[in-house]
Parts: structure tokens; C-alpha cells; sequence
């Protein structure tokens, strides 16, 4: 069955009862399966130059500084443990992206049913080797910015350890937002005839305007999609305008459902619903059809 991630990230600009309601609206209007959020430990994340440096586009920063900028939009452990209680209370799988070793471990401390290695840290085997020995959940690991050889590397790394049967290894383009001519849904396809028989699923993870290739990344063998979740693209920072609005992630969680219910074999020469249009319509070999 495909499970539907609303990426929520930093897109809660810093405020608790943002993040609430956009879990609220993913849960209950959306019919969301994941809410996800985003966890840095950002002095250990950040060189001191790049902290203190600004912010690369200042109308989208929160700070004085691209570390003050960072900080802003971080939430607490205790915080993200009254996401997570509210995530349960409303229906809705709670998860968190984890970007440096010190953010693995408190967010593993919350035992969510799954924690998401970003693009940016896949290679960071420090961080996944201790979630390896010290977290039983799912490990999602996405794969934009990342070689084919250095893919095999992380599925590697896994089946050593034994644990590429909890890994959902995600198809990915890193871009905001990304050119259809660039999102190469083709590498779901790749990902799963190379590795599906070792990681547990293959998911994609979207970062493009519409919902039509997300359809398609179903169809090509994605059992994941994951989208970026807002609830206005107009919003202040450099995620909203590649998320998706509450009408947008309620139709592609509506469509992909549906589609999904729909790719499947006949299950047998003629269905039900067909035999009385057969009666009615078909012509045989001295029989008239009727109108």
C-alpha cells in the first residue's frame, strides 16, 4: 500500500502551533500517513564561518545570521515530543529528519516508527552506523546529490550490518523547486531493479510543482512519496514555493490511492460489472445486441 509523507520540514517558521495546525490539516483534510519534520543540531552541523555568515537570500532568513537563521526555526526535544504525542492524537504517523549525529540520537530517543536521513547526510556513515546499533525503527535515507556508486555504498553499509531490510531507499533530485526535465523518475525504476531485493521499499521524494509525476513514480514501483507541505506557498522561506498548498496534498493523496487501486490485473475473463454489459452490448455469432 502507498504511504503518503507530508514533509512539514522548517515550514512551520519556528512556531509550535503552526506545526500543530499543519499536522491537523495533513491528518485530517489531507489524509496524510507521515507528518515529517526537520532536526540540526546546527553548531555541530555548521562550520563557525558558515554560521555567522548571512543568510544567501536575507528575504527568507529568520536571523542575522545563517546560524541565527537556523536557530529560529529549530524546535526542542520536548517540543518535537509534543508533535509526536499530538501526531498519535491525531491519527498521524509522526516522524523527523535527522541531519548530524547529536540530532539522531535525540530524535531516536523518541522512538518514532521511522527517522529520515536527508540527501545531504547520506554519507555520513557516523550517524547511520549509530542508528544501526541503537534504533530498530525504519531508516528512510533519500539519494539526491548522490552517485550510483556512492548508492551502492549506502546499501551496502546497511546489508553489512544487517539492517537493509529496514531501509527505504528514496529516488530523489535535490532542487527547489526542480525542472520536470530533471526529477528522472526512470531512476525509481533503477533503484528498484538494482536494490529492491535488498532494501525493504523504494520510495521518491519530489520536490516539483504539480502532482502528475507523483502518479507516475507510483506506477514505476514507488511504495513512498514524500512532498513538501505548506499551507501557503507564500509564505517567508525557501521551502514554500516548491511544497504543496492543503488542496494539493489532498488530491495527490486522493490520486495516488485511487491509482493505486486501479494497477491491478483482471481477476478473471470478465468482471462482474462487465457480464451484464456483455448481455446487453456484445455481439456473438447469431445474436443481436441490444441498445
Amino acid at each position: 500500500m502507498v504511504r503518503i509523507i507530508a514533509e512539514i520540514g522548517c515550514n512551520h517558521m519556528g512556531q509550535l502551533e503552526i506545526a500543530k495546525r499543519l499536522i491537523s490539516v495533513a491528518a485530517s483534510e489531507c489524509r496524510a500517513d507521515v507528518a515529517k519534520f526537520q532536526k540540526r543540531n546546527n553548531r555541530e552541523l555548521l562550520s563557525p564561518k558558515q554560521y555567522s555568515e548571512p543568510h544567501p537570500n536575507p528575504g527568507n532568513s529568520y536571523g542575522d545570521s545563517y546560524g541565527a537563521h537556523r536557530e529560529a526555526l529549530e524546535f526542542t526535544v520536548d517540543q518535537h515530543a509534543e508533535l509526536k504525542a499530538f501526531c498519535e492524537d491525531k491519527g498521524i504517523v509522526y516522524s523527523t529528519s535527522v541531519w548530524d549525529l547529536t540530532s539522531a540520537k535525540e530524535i531516536a530517543g523518541l522512538e518514532p516508527v521511522l527517522i529520515k536521513i536527508p540527501s545531504a547526510t547520506n554519507l555520513n556513515f557516523e550517524l547511520q552506523g549509530w542508528l544501526c546499533e541503537n534504533y530498530s525503527g525504519e531508516i528512510h535515507v533519500s539519494t539526491g546529490m548522490t552517485t550510483r556508486d556512492e548508492i551502492g555504498s549506502i546499501v551496502d553499509f546497511y546489508d553489512e550490518r544487517g539492517r537493509a531490510k529496514d531501509v527505504v531507499l528514496y529516488a530523489c533530485t535535490s532542487g527547489y523547486p526542480v525542472a520536470f526535465e530533471d526529477l528522472c523518475l526512470r531512476e525509481v525504476s533503477r533503484l528498484k531493479e538494482a536494490y529492491g531485493g535488498r532494501v525493504k521499499q523504494i520510495g521518491f521524494s519530489g520536490h516539483h510543482l504539480g502532482i502528475s509525476a507523483d502518479i507516475a513514480a507510483l506506477t514505476l514501483g514507488a511504495s513512498w512519496v514524500e512532498r513538501h507541505f505548506t499551507l501557503d506557498r507564500t509564505w517567508k522561506g525557501t521551502d514554500h514555493a516548491a511544497s504543496l498548498e492543503p488542496d494539493g496534498l489532498r488530491r495527490l493523496c486522493r490520486d495516488l490511492r485511487n491509482v493505486e487501486t486501479a494497477l491491478t490485473y483482471k481477476r478473471k475473463d470478465l468482471l462482474d460489472v462487465e457480464e451484464e454489459q456483455r448481455k446487453k452490448l456484445k455481439w456473438r455469432p447469431g445474436l443481436r445486441a441490444s441498445a
